[in-house]
C-alpha cells in the first residue's frame, strides 16, 4: 500500500510503501510547541519504505533522549512533514496528519505522558509512558 503525506500547500511529500513499523502519540512540550497542538501523532517506518519529494529545511534538536532529531518542512508553508531520528537512523518518522486519512492505523503508544493534557482522552488499549522509550525500546526513567 503507498500513502502520501505532504505539506498544507503540497510542495513537499513522503511516499510511504506498506504499513508502519509503528504508530504513536508524544505530549513532550517540544512536541507541542513544533506542531502548535496539545499532541504530535507520528509513525516509523523502515528508511526503505519512504521516500522524498519536493524542498526542505531542516531544523535539528537534540531530544530529551539525547539524540539529534532532524525535522524536515516545507520552505514555503513550514509544515514538518517527517524526519530522521539519530536514535533510529534506519527509519524514518512520518507526522501522520500529513496524511490526511482517518483510516491511517491508530497508535499503539502513548509518550511522554507527564506534559499530557488532563482532558486528553485516550484509549486504555495503548501503551501508556510517563516519559520516553530507550534506544532498546524500554521506558526511559529519571
Amino acid at each position: 500500500m503507498e500513502r502520501v503525506a505532504q505539506c498544507h500547500c503540497g510542495s513537499l511529500r513522503a511516499i510511504t510503501s506498506g504499513e508502519p513499523g509503528y504508530s504513536y502519540l508524544c505530549h513532550c512540550k517540544a512536541c507541542q510547541r513544533r506542531t502548535g497542538t496539545v499532541v504530535h501523532a507520528g509513525a516509523y517506518f523502515l528508511k526503505e519504505q519512504v521516500r522524498s519529494d519536493g524542498p526542505s529545511k531542516v531544523y535539528t534538536r537534540v531530544a530529551d533522549t539525547g539524540f539529534a532529531v532532524h525535522f524536515h518542512f516545507c520552505p514555503n508553508c513550514g509544515t514538518s512533514v517527517y524526519w530522521i531520528s539519530d536514535k533510529r537512523p534506519d527509519h524514518r518518522g512520518v507526522a501522520v496528519g500529513c496524511f490526511a486519512d482517518p483510516a491511517f492505523p491508530a497508535p499503539t503508544r502513548s509518550v511522554w505522558e507527564e506534559s499530557k493534557h488532563p482532558w486528553l482522552g485516550l484509549s486504555p488499549d495503548m501503551v501508556h509512558l510517563e516519559l520516553g522509550v530507550n534506544p532498546d525500546g524500554s521506558p526511559m526513567t529519571r
